[in-house]
């Protein structure tokens, strides 16, 4: 499997390319990747050095890969954060690219905006360009809760708003394509406090996967959570299947950074956790 990846990159932690790129290498995926930004770490620390690149520099090095002849061989293009709403168009660039290549590789666009404990932290333009640009051509979205509401103005207090949010932006996507979504966390009124939700959606099946809350407050979990959904839905073909091992993997991932008690995630010392869980989470229907 060969996946563009287009997203931010820390020189120091796990966040964008630097949290999806290893667990997608160490499944066996060849992996291209493309920085947005390059940062001395992520800016949850408050204070960061580093660069925030142009769309023309990103676009030239997706014409450099195609050069080479290789985007005939791309199955899928991931895009997270982008830093500049001018990247946008580059990424775009990428997809119709690929696409015209390889009529059957996927779109999985991350939708980075902002969290619930920080509000919009995307520069100006970049929410309207994921509404109004990347989600129509996007075959997989991997919002969390907080971009699932501002997306679609639908508040997710409860499943079956999450369940109708989901839908909402499954009817912004490709209309041709697979209009999966993975909301990649969810806390409604049915979710016992000690606990987290995922919820996937795809072809009018819902499918829930809850699992232990862990005492860990870190960066680039949903950028690895994407990156491994999208690697299990193409080679497996099933959201619920994506869904468990995605879900399953973070889960060990986080429980490993909690007992290191790290600020940023352990990738490397929780290799395992991508190829073997050591805990195996059920996706539940609804």
């Amino acid at each position: 499997m060969n996946i563009l990846s287009i997203q931010s990159w820390v020189s120091y932690g796990h966040v964008g390319n630097a949290s999806a790129v290893f667990p997608l290498q160490r499944l066996g995926a060849e992996v291209w990747s493309i920085n947005t930004v390059q940062f001395s770490n992520h800016t949850g620390y408050g204070h960061w050095t580093g660069e925030v690149y142009t769309g023309e520099s990103v676009r030239a090095l997706i014409d450099g890969i195609g050069a080479r002849d290789a985007l005939r061989r791309c199955d899928a293009v991931l895009s997270g954060y982008m830093g500049d709403a001018g990247i946008g168009s580059a990424i775009l660039h990428a997809v119709a690219r690929v696409r015209a290549e390889n009529p059957a590789a996927v779109y999985c666009c991350d939708p980075v905006i902002g969290d619930t404990d920080t509000g919009v932290y995307v520069r100006p333009g970049i929410e309207d360009f994921l509404r109004e640009q990347a989600l129509p051509q996007a075959d997989i979205a991997t919002p969390n809760r907080f971009e699932l509401e501002r997306l679609t103005g639908i508040e997710c207090r409860s499943i079956d708003n999450a369940k109708r949010a989901a839908v909402a932006l499954a009817g912004m996507m490709k209309p041709d394509g697979l209009r999966c979504v993975l909301l990649t966390s969810l806390e409604t009124e049915t979710t016992p406090g000690d606990h987290i939700d995922m919820l996937a959606a795809e072809g009018g099946a819902f499918w829930l996967l809850r699992t232990p809350r862990l005492p860990v407050s870190v960066n680039g979990a949903g950028d690895a959570i994407a990156a491994l959904f999208l690697f299990h839905r193409l080679r497996s073909g099933s959201v619920r299947t994506a869904l468990e091992m995605a879900g399953s993997s973070v889960h060990g991932l986080l429980r490993h950074t909690a007992e290191a008690g790290s600020r940023e995630i352990v990738l490397v010392s929780a290799q395992e956790e991508f190829v073997a869980p050591s805990r195996m989470f059920a996706g539940v229907a609804i």
